[in-house]
């Protein structure tokens, strides 16, 4: 199916940028105390975060991750590995193959791209309830977009005579 992305581009999306902007909006959360309602409000977000994760991984292959329990940092850590665990282990070929219409099968690209999506939408949410707590969060959500290899020509350095 054309509209639903590759699976590695779908491993990439929760591996690497949906992981990178969690933890980065965790690590003030879990700096202000517990009494603090911030806090509160954010822990319910990273836990509809695990939710939405667990449920990408039920879609991707029936299994259910090992520790459901313990702090929720372990818990989101967990979530995002088993999802990126289960997505690892599908078939790329069979994902966004179309089924005949009169087979009455059902191709499991389009509700795993749906549960990417409502997981990215989680993570949306997350990220004001993070930068209320620290307004220079955006900054190091935005650190490593632009990397420039070599910034300087080495003929700048030497002046022109």
């Amino acid at each position: 199916m054309r509209h639903v992305p590759t699976v590695d581009w779908m491993i990439r999306k929760i591996d690497v940028d949906a992981r990178s902007r969690i933890e980065k909006s965790m690590t003030p959360i879990l700096g202000i105390p517990s009494e603090d309602p911030r806090r509160q409000r954010a822990e319910e977000e990273l836990r509809a975060v695990c939710k939405a994760l667990e449920r990408m991984a039920e879609v991707a292959r029936h299994g259910h991750p090992n520790g459901r329990q313990g702090d929720l940092p372990h818990r989101v850590e967990a979530a995002l590995d088993h999802a990126v665990e289960n997505l690892r282990s599908l078939d790329a070929d069979l994902i966004g193959r179309r089924f005949p219409f009169q087979t009455f099968e059902r191709s499991k690209a389009e509700p795993l791209y749906a549960a990417l999506l409502v997981v990215l939408r989680v993570v949306d949410r997350l990220i004001p309830l993070a930068r209320a707590i620290e307004p220079d969060l955006d900054e190091r959500l935005m650190e490593g977009l632009v990397v420039l290899e070599n910034p300087v020509d080495e003929r700048m350095l030497n002046p022109i005579a």
